[in-house]
């Protein structure tokens, strides 16, 4: 049997006029007990009904019980069993009910005597929401609240005791004598089959006229002013409670996110991993149909969504291009470098749109308009990652449902705290990157001294110390032979000429390095400059026997926008690179194509050496020596293809590496500008200059 009514809902019935009010549980266990002790106080024997909503909360108080039903014989205690609680008259009379009935829910207490009565007749509000904000705060439990009423008035504990009277008799039929006892002594107006009334009644007048009676004036007051004002009290200490604790609950909360962001930061400072974390933790602390965070700078005009938080049935961004040069509300954020919170996106105010005017102003708008409907954002919180003035990312909340949502300011408060620790992970990640930037370039410098070291004892010492044998072998030797003097001669002027190739390169690298270089930017045909870079070539190789060059750049090919002397340089360099690690029985083939970029592409294929795929980086690199500087069976310093990448760097183009391995021939490729793009090459002149 399970009844599903609450005793409440029966009482506002029968009496409308009674007004329901809220308790918490503090208060209703404090007028409880003072209930109880007023019973154990007085020499009546009243009329005691309670009911427990579980067995649990009745062993909490079960000795109380014991002595009032050591005071009078009309005492019913109901609860719901959960181990051992049954029917039973052992002590008083226990009323086992059905868990699933409505006195599981309820808080009911009746004291009903000859000459005073009081009852409490409540039934718990629906506490999920309380329950889910402060589980973690034990002390919570005390703040559950109850609807109900807590009156003096006679009538209207009659009445209670007239409901609660035939819960009992419908879980323990057996009891109906003794439930017909209290009712003749205590005057209470139950309906039972075959009962018998009592002449003897000391309040059978009052059964007479009990419909009367029942009828209550709405100017009663129903509650001693005392007892009154201690409930007062103890709702206002609850409601400060209740507001502390919720206040504890945001704070927790804001730390406990704030925790695992930390955490996240000390096990990686990838920034990618951080947010990764952070995106879904907020998502979830915010109940967002949509979370994202992404990093961007006031000046770019999109973000592609790479960390996103997602609801159910949401439309997912991820991967998608945000747009935020159009976007007002990003703009709106980084003019004010604060929050922007839209609850109502039909209801977009105007200041928001900027204030340019005509087609850009209306552009913007459907922008905006185009991008709340394409993904039915209904409410929209935007939160800047800071760092020191400096926008770094955006957080990013989007309501999806159909009725806007209104985040609280504690709320917003959460993502504004998590969005300063995001911006510190990120700045320290930025740093630890441009720290690591830094090491690899103390790394690459101190390769560099030693290769330096290697260089100049190999690349000046030898020059140096031939040049000095044939100086001196000419000195000492007078009578030398004509033919050997020449020889000698020649030597030594072959390497002085060695010499002076190495200090111009130390000195071209570190010019261009520098910028001290002075360029002289002009329209050239590339064909022109790869003959003269030939003609270098085979001028300085006469007495060596040169890899077949083969030219394949056409004279159709548009202008380039160079300086032609160090665009020459840059040919010369590769073309001497290519011939110099290819057989003269190998092949150099020079190619140039246009792409669709206003750029030209240049290629120098060799048949010759090749270089390993880990190091077509490396070979860029100041002093780099394929073989190692003492070891290697050519010449050089090491210094070509870093003068290339600066020059090539300077003109606006990039420089390349291909190879598939040794012995398998390399390929080096870069870009120069071309004529048709004249506002580009316009400011191109002006960054070489």
């Amino acid at each position: 049997m399970t009844i599903h009514k609450s005793v409440l809902a029966e009482l506002v019935l029968e009496v409308p006029q009674i007004k329901p009010q809220i308790y918490f549980k503090s208060s209703l266990t404090a007028l409880s007990h003072a209930m109880e002790d007023q019973v154990l106080a007085s020499s009546d024997q009243p009329l005691v009904i309670a009911t427990f909503q579980k067995e649990r909360f009745y062993r909490q108080e079960a000795h109380r019980y014991r002595r009032i039903a050591n005071l009078t014989s009309q005492v019913y205690v109901l609860a719901a069993p959960e181990t051992e609680f049954k029917n039973s008259s052992e002590y008083h009379e226990t009323v086992a009910f059905n868990p699933r009935d409505a006195l599981s829910r309820e808080w009911n207490l009746l004291v009903l005597g000859q000459d005073y009565s009081s009852c409490l007749i409540c039934n718990e509000c629906d506490n999920s929401g309380l329950v889910n904000e402060t589980s973690q705060f034990s002390g919570m439990e005390q703040a559950r609240r109850f609807e109900g009423i807590w009156t003096f008035d006679r009538q209207v504990c009659l009445q209670s005791a007239k409901l609660l009277l035939a819960r009992i008799l419908k879980y323990r039929p057996e009891l109906k004598e003794k439930v017909q006892a209290a009712i003749e002594i205590y005057g209470i107006n139950l309906d039972l089959r075959k009962a018998k009334k009592s002449p003897q009644s000391k309040s059978a007048s009052n059964n007479t006229n009990f419909q009367k009676a029942l009828v209550v004036d709405e100017n009663t007051n129903f509650n001693h002013p005392f007892a009154e004002r201690l409930v007062t009290y103890l709702q206002a200490t609850q409601y400060k409670l209740l507001k502390t604790y919720r206040s504890m609950a945001a704070q927790e909360k804001k730390q406990r996110l704030i925790n695992i962001i930390s955490s996240a930061m000390r096990r990686s400072l990838d920034p990618d991993e951080i947010i990764k974390v952070a995106v879904q933790e907020l998502g979830e602390a915010l109940l967002a149909s949509r979370c994202l965070i992404y990093q961007c700078r006031p000046l770019d005009g999109t973000a592609t969504i790479t960390h996103e938080y997602l609801g159910v049935s949401v439309k997912s961004l991820l991967n998608q291009v945000w747009p935020l040069k159009d976007n007002d509300l990003f703009q709106k954020v980084v003019q004010t470098q604060g929050r922007v919170y839209i609850e109502d996106t039909s209801l977009l105010p105007e200041y928001l749109v900027s204030e340019t005017s005509g087609t850009a102003k209306s552009q913007r708008r459907n922008c905006l308009e185009n991008l709340i409907s394409q993904w039915e954002i209904k409410s929209w919180l935007m939160i800047p990652l800071l760092y020191q003035g400096r926008l770094l990312g955006m957080v990013e909340l989007h309501n999806c449902g159909s009725c806007p949502y209104n985040w609280s300011e504690e709320q917003i408060d959460l993502v504004e705290a998590i969005a300063t620790q995001l911006s510190m992970t990120l700045i320290q990640a930025e740093t630890y990157t441009h720290l690591e930037e830094l090491n690899q370039q103390l790394e690459a410098l101190d390769r560099t001294r030693s290769n330096l070291i290697a260089i100049t004892g190999h690349e000046l010492r030898t020059p140096l110390s031939t040049i000095q044998v044939c100086l001196e072998s000419l000195s000492q030797e007078p009578d030398m032979p004509e033919e050997l003097r020449q020889v000698m001669l020649e030597t030594a002027l072959a390497d002085a000429d060695r010499m002076r190739h190495l200090v111009q390169d130390f000195l071209t690298l570190s010019h261009l390095e520098s910028g001290r270089v002075e360029w002289n930017i002009e329209y050239l045909p590339l064909l022109e400059c790869v003959d003269l870079a030939l003609s270098s070539i085979r001028a300085h190789n006469l007495e060596r026997e040169l890899p077949n060059i083969t030219t394949q750049v056409s004279a159709e090919l548009p202008l380039v926008l160079a300086d032609g002397e160090w665009l020459v340089e840059v040919l010369s360099k590769l073309l001497d690179n290519a011939c110099k690690f290819t057989q003269a029985e190998g092949r150099v083939i020079i190619r140039a194509t246009s792409n669709n970029e206003n750029m030209l592409k240049v290629s120098i294929s060799d048949t010759g050496r090749g270089i390993e795929p880990n190091r077509l980086e490396a070979v860029f690199d100041r002093f780099y020596q394929e073989e190692g500087a003492l070891r290697r069976s050519v010449g050089g310093t090491g210094l070509g293809l870093a003068i290339c990448r600066q020059i090539i760097s300077r003109l606006g183009g990039q420089i390349w590496a291909e190879s598939a391995g040794k012995d398998r021939g390399s390929q080096f490729h870069f870009t120069i500008p071309i004529v048709g793009n004249s506002q580009k090459q316009e400011e191109r002149q002006k960054e070489v200059h």
